[in-house]
C-alpha cells in the first residue's frame, strides 16, 4: 500500500462522495483519474485491505430492530449452522470465534419478535439451541475509521 492508497482509504471511510461519480470526485481531490482510483480500490478489495464498502444507518431511527447472537454449535454442525444462518437476509455479520460460544453475528429484522422467530426457526433447522439473543442495552458511538 503506498501513500496514494492511503489517501483513497482516508477519504473514503470518513469523506465518500455522495455523488453520481463518486471516485471521479475522490480523484480530482488526489490527482488521479476516475479509472485510476477504481483500478486501486479494486486492488485493494482483492488484497483484502477493503473487506466492504457501504454506509451505516441508525436503524433504531429507521424504526427496525438488531441484536447481537452467539450460538455454542459442534464442529460436526458447524457448516449446516452457519449456512441457515446465512440464508437470513437480516444477518449482517456472521464470525467464528475462539470462545464457548463460537458462532457470533448480527440480525436486523422490522422487529425483536422477527428477530426471535428467525432464532427459533434457525434452532428449529439446525437442533442448536444454545442461541443468545443480546441487544444493545445502551448504544456507544465510535469512530471505527482509522487515519492511515
Amino acid at each position: 500500500m503506498d501513500t496514494i492508497d492511503k489517501k483513497i482509504l482516508n477519504i473514503i471511510q470518513t469523506q465518500f462522495p455522495l455523488e453520481p461519480e463518486p471516485y471521479k470526485v475522490v480523484g480530482e481531490q488526489i490527482g488521479l483519474s476516475e479509472d485510476e482510483v477504481l483500478a486501486r480500490v479494486k486492488k485493494l478489495k482483492e488484497k483484502g485491505i477493503i473487506r466492504r464498502i457501504g454506509a451505516v444507518f441508525d436503524l433504531g431511527k429507521l424504526g427496525f430492530a438488531s441484536t447481537l447472537c452467539a450460538a455454542k454449535v459442534p464442529e460436526d454442525k458447524m457448516k449446516k449452522f452457519v449456512e441457515v444462518v446465512n440464508s437470513y437476509p437480516g444477518v449482517t455479520h456472521n464470525y467464528r470465534r475462539n470462545h464457548e460460544y463460537n458462532i457470533w453475528f448480527t440480525f436486523i429484522a422490522p422487529t425483536m419478535d422477527d428477530i426471535e422467530k428467525a432464532l427459533r426457526e434457525i434452532s428449529n433447522k439446525t437442533d442448536i439451541t444454545n442461541i443468545l439473543n443480546m441487544p444493545a442495552k445502551r448504544k456507544f458511538k465510535i469512530d471505527a475509521s482509522f487515519k492511515l
